[in-house]
């Protein structure tokens, strides 16, 4: 009886509480209005998180803000931490449907200033598309033209290193005029006369006295204009005789015959050929700017003079270009170079190889198609830092790649004794007949995705 008391009194207690439930002194439970916006901030913009997207680190932010952060560094990590995140970024939805809800109007204020910037929206796309990039497997990276080009690169390479190898083992590559590294006091009278005979068809009609004098390097460096006019050589022909003395003064001052062509340029100046050639290609402007201070009489003027000739009624005959090459620019050839040389410095480039088609056919056909795609790629270049706004940053671009050139130059003067020729020939003709098919890749990469291209 008295448990059956007992638990009477329990309910009626319980009844009571349910009726008229006692003021608790525990503090109520938050609620969402109770929620800090910092909770819910991002920590580029400081400002509510739109569209946020969680890295591998763990660390929230705008896409929009991550996007101009990965456009400005150009680095795939956290612009926190710095960690480096892992595939591409996603928008973490849970997190994204709970500020729109808490923070409806400051998100749809935050959304409509987004789509209002041009410069966001260019970055969200280049950001997307980057991704987009990344999410491909290899086998769909590699199909179309890039698998084209890839294939033919390979198939080209396989060819060349069978071409050189045969080339090299037979000795080809070392025919070359070996007067244009014997000293010209050396010369004998039958290299003399082969000499004369690489002037011209004009210099055959010359070359019977000097085999009946039996004239060597010694007599060659002693003649002069009386000498070729009077007996027995009798050059009375003015321009012949003029063109004689201006190659015979090239003789004297470089001691050996001067490079008639490409590959006898290649053997008389390795170190420097293999130079121009990588630095042309890099950067024309100041490669340019270095053969007129360090080479002018001997490979700028002939450049010049070849891209830009002169508009004059002076004899265009073979004896005259002896001639031609040494004089002095008018003022409209360097107002013509000085034009091509800011704008379109490859086109100075093709122009010469374009002059060189009969002397080397397919080679300057390789160089002429490579200067059509290097003055696309450095078109390309502009017009991304036009478009984003960026033209401002073309000084600090310009001075950073003058301090690489200069490095990279120095470097290559000091490394170069020490490079085996094998090595530098390898060099020398990948850069020559496999940069064109390197950049129409680069090309069509420029031309399909533009907008994922770094400046």
């Amino acid at each position: 009886m008295l448990h059956q008391m007992d638990w009477d009194s329990l309910d009626d207690s319980l009844t009571a509480l349910m009726d008229d439930p006692p003021h608790s002194s525990e503090p109520p439970q938050p609620s969402t209005t109770n929620i800090s916006e910092h909770e819910f901030s991002c920590h580029c913009c400081y400002d509510i998180l739109v569209n946020p997207t969680t890295l591998t680190c763990g660390h929230n932010f705008c896409r929009h803000c991550l996007a101009l952060w990965w456009e400005s560094s150009h680095k795939n990590e956290c612009p926190e931490c710095r960690e480096k995140w892992e595939g591409f970024p996603k928008i973490n939805i849970l997190l994204r449907d709970a500020t729109e809800k808490l923070f409806s109007e400051v998100v749809q204020r935050r959304r409509s200033e987004i789509q209002a910037n041009p410069k966001i929206s260019r970055s969200l796309l280049a950001f997307q598309r980057y991704g987009d990039n990344l999410g491909r497997s290899r086998t769909n990276q590699h199909k179309g033209a890039g698998f084209f080009f890839s294939g033919v690169l390979t198939a080209l390479t396989c060819v060349a290193v069978m071409v050189l190898v045969y080339h090299w083992s037979s000795g080809v590559v070392d025919q070359h005029d070996p007067l244009i590294s014997k000293p010209v006091a050396h010369w004998t009278p039958e290299e003399v006369v082969s000499w004369l005979d690489h002037l011209g068809p004009w210099a055959q009609l010359y070359r019977e006295p000097f085999m009946q004098e039996n004239v060597n390097g010694r007599l060659l460096l002693m003649l002069g204009d009386e000498e070729l006019l009077k007996p027995p050589y009798n050059i009375e022909n003015q321009a012949h005789r003029r063109a004689v003395l201006a190659e015979l003064d090239r003789v004297k001052t470089l001691g050996v015959k001067p490079p008639q062509n490409l590959w006898e340029y290649k053997a008389a100046n390795a170190g420097k050929s293999l130079f121009l050639l990588y630095a042309l290609k890099r950067s024309p402007r100041l490669t340019l700017f270095y053969l007129y201070l360090f080479d002018y009489s001997e490979t700028f003027l002939p450049f010049l003079h070849t891209c830009c000739p002169a508009i004059t009624h002076i004899d265009r005959s073979v004896e005259s270009s002896f001639l031609n090459t040494q004089l002095e620019p008018n003022w409209r050839q360097w107002a013509e170079f000085l034009v091509k040389y800011l704008l379109l410095p490859y086109q100075l480039i093709a122009e010469f190889a374009w002059d060189w088609l009969a002397v080397h056919y397919w080679t300057s056909r390789f160089i002429i198609v490579n200067t059509m795609l290097l003055s696309v790629l450095e078109g390309c270049a502009l017009w991304r830092l036009w478009t984003r706004a960026r033209i401002r940053s073309l000084p600090r671009k310009m001075w950073n790649h003058l301090w690489k050139m200069l490095s990279q130059g120095f470097a290559f003067a000091l490394l170069w004794p020490f490079v085996p020729q094998f090595v530098c020939n390898c060099l020398f003709y990948w850069a020559l007949y496999f940069s064109p098919i390197i950049n129409i890749d680069l090309v069509v990469q420029q031309l399909m995705h533009p907008e994922t291209q770094a400046p």
